[in-house]
């Protein structure tokens, strides 16, 4: 018996940072959609547990104890042969690692024959929760106070990311202030993704500074994704270094993400649906 799941990329469409405890984390009011690209996790029955990762993300992943794909099938006690295909850049922001983890927890909980998640579970990291959510939600506090946000719109975006890699830690120690303003008591229920866009264009990402000081290409591919024809705004997904641009149509996006792959052959670019 085998089990397929998709791990799709998660977006942080805005990132407010309202405060920080006293253990050092950070606590956040962020608005969170998924898209309809991603990795994809396969499993099944083996006399040993094992990962292998392949697609063309694949290189500096491990294929080992240490990545969330192992530690996630750990929690269940059956021996499985893991194939993690990975097409999202890593440490980019997209909570790659998160949703590959909570993608081989689905696989691993069909493979037993069970919808209960094992104990610990959502101890793999702050973004488990959002990630097994898998719906457009609000995200407070470290990540364990997950809202779903009914009536959200389909929004259409480019996702770019130049190539290097962001370090989380470095970016929120770089982060001057630590207590800025939430999200809106409440997320408005939208009549269409223009008032949707229009809404987030007023919100914002408290990373996206400290982000940009560390790796400076990261205003070029803001700068880049803004001038694209149709594109609303441009903003950093959770802390970087990939980037987004939405429009109303994914008509625009498909042509907008053509023409920033072909002046920017280096640059993974990619049109995405946002759910």
């Amino acid at each position: 018996m085998m089990s397929r799941t998709f791990a799709p990329a998660k977006i942080n469409l805005c990132l407010h940072v309202t405060g920080q405890r006293p253990d050092g984390y950070h606590l956040l009011d962020s608005l969170v959609v998924f898209a309809d690209i991603g990795d994809r996790v396969r499993v099944m029955p083996a006399d040993a547990i094992s990962l292998e990762v392949t697609g063309p993300m694949a290189g500096g992943v491990p294929a080992d104890e240490r990545n969330l794909v192992w530690k996630a099938a750990q929690l269940f006690d059956i021996p499985v042969a893991i194939t993690l295909d990975k097409h999202l850049p890593t440490a980019a922001g997209l909570g790659g690692g998160s949703s590959d983890a909570a993608a081989t927890l689905f696989a691993m909980a069909d493979l037993a024959g069970t919808t209960t998640l094992p104990e610990g579970a959502t101890d793999l990291g702050a973004d488990l929760r959002v990630c097994l959510a898998r719906q457009a939600s609000r995200m407070r506090g470290i990540g364990d106070d997950v809202t779903p946000v009914e009536g959200m719109p389909e929004l259409y975006a480019v996702l770019a990311n130049p190539g290097v890699d962001v370090s989380t830690p470095e970016v929120y120690a770089a982060l001057e202030n630590k207590t800025n303003t939430g999200l809106p008591k409440r997320i408005p229920r939208w009549r269409g993704a223009w008032s949707a866009l229009d809404w987030l264009s007023k919100q914002r990402n408290d990373l996206e500074e400290p982000a940009r000081r560390i790796a400076p290409v990261i205003g070029e591919v803001l700068d880049a994704l803004a001038a694209l024809p149709g594109a609303r705004f441009a903003r950093v997904s959770g802390s970087g270094a990939t980037c987004f641009a939405l429009f109303e149509e994914r008509a625009e996006a498909d042509m907008a993400a053509d023409a920033l792959a072909q002046a920017h052959p280096d640059w993974w670019v990619t049109p995405a649906t946002l759910r």
